[in-house]
């Protein structure tokens, strides 16, 4: 079912279709209004549908055949659904994480692929300090049980001073940098940062290995792309160097935790905790992590505030926008030698 946006602050009617206005499709509903991005796009001449997909592979194949440009959040968009659409020019992910999007296949074709990286810093920066706290003050398991009417139960579990520890980031992009820049709060005396694009050490920090952060670190938060070198980079080996007083924190992606060998490592007794805002498979139906009371878990909602939506939804239109005008995207992701034949 496609569902045309017509009109500024509604997120539904219908659109009168011009054949020689470029058609931009987005590929999942969950805005409630899509006003914004019809009123950057209308700049640019351009229509905006919405095509809902639902994660399905071939929906995203027929949603996109007839778009020169498409706005997606999850669904996946494979070489299929790329070489299918033969006036597809951009693809713009809602978001920061574009593993969903064949890179090569767009490239092949030079189809633009571009993200929006710094929409949400501050609320993902902010939701993996929540987990880390809510983890290391049992915030979760003392609510419920106050709720069930225990008190003076401080022992009950045992909690650690952060002060004095070491922070260990896996990542050092903006939200990295953020997390840090809120964590110096905390007391932390020393941070150890692994990041491969990091050449200078961050103020406060050292660079390093993630073997030494497994080993030396309380706290181990990652702000890593998920890509074929991260995938698990938290894996058994990794947590079998950890304390046994050591807190994992992912806001990332889910991909980078082996959950299999972390949710062992919890039963053994071999790990404090963990903080999850993501997981490897997305809604985590199944996973031995939901039975793991020393784990704290949201639902992948790091990115969102009010605020956070409406810079997302301007800049991936603006990125479409760029497209159509013949320039090059602010966050291209799939560069390819402009030059080439």
């Amino acid at each position: 079912m496609l569902k045309n946006i017509a009109k500024p602050g509604l997120g539904g009617g219908s659109v009168i279709m011009a054949a020689d206005r470029p058609l931009v499709a987005v590929l999942d509903e969950g805005y409630g209004s899509y006003a914004i991005e019809h009123d950057v796009l209308a700049s640019a001449g351009a229509t905006l549908e919405v095509r809902p997909c639902e994660g399905r592979a071939d929906a995203v194949r027929t949603a996109v055949r007839d778009a020169v440009a498409v706005l997606v959040r999850e669904p996946p968009v494979d070489p299929a659904a790329i070489g299918g659409a033969d006036k597809l020019r951009a693809i713009v992910r809602y978001g920061v994480g574009v593993d969903n999007i064949d890179l090569d296949a767009a490239a092949a074709r030079r189809i633009y692929v571009a993200n929006v990286p710094d929409y949400a810093t501050e609320e993902v920066s902010d939701q993996a300090l929540a987990l880390l706290l809510a983890v290391v003050r049992r915030v979760v398991t003392r609510d419920r049980a106050v709720r069930a009417g225990a008190w003076n139960v401080a022992r009950s579990e045992p909690m650690y001073r952060l002060a004095g520890k070491t922070l260990g980031l896996i990542g050092y992009g903006r939200i990295g940098r953020a997390f840090h820049r809120k964590a110096r709060a905390l007391g932390f005396a020393r941070t150890l940062v692994f990041d491969p694009g990091c050449e200078v050490p961050p103020e406060s920090a050292e660079l390093t290995d993630v073997p030494t952060i497994c080993r030396r670190a309380e706290v181990i938060s990652l702000h890593a792309p998920l890509t074929r070198a991260t995938r698990h980079v938290i894996g058994a080996a990794e947590l079998a160097l950890m304390k046994p007083t050591a807190v994992l924190v992912n806001a990332s992606r889910g991909g980078l935790i082996d959950e299999a060998a972390l949710a062992a490592a919890l039963a053994e007794g071999r790990l404090f905790g963990a903080g999850l805002d993501v997981f490897e498979r997305e809604p985590p139906v199944g996973s031995p992590l939901l039975d793991r009371p020393e784990v704290v878990l949201s639902d992948h909602t790091g990115w969102y505030s009010e605020e956070s939506v409406a810079d997302l939804q301007r800049r991936a239109a603006e990125e479409v926008v760029r497209v159509l005008r013949g320039e090059t995207p602010r966050n291209w992701v799939n560069s390819w030698t402009t030059g080439e034949s």
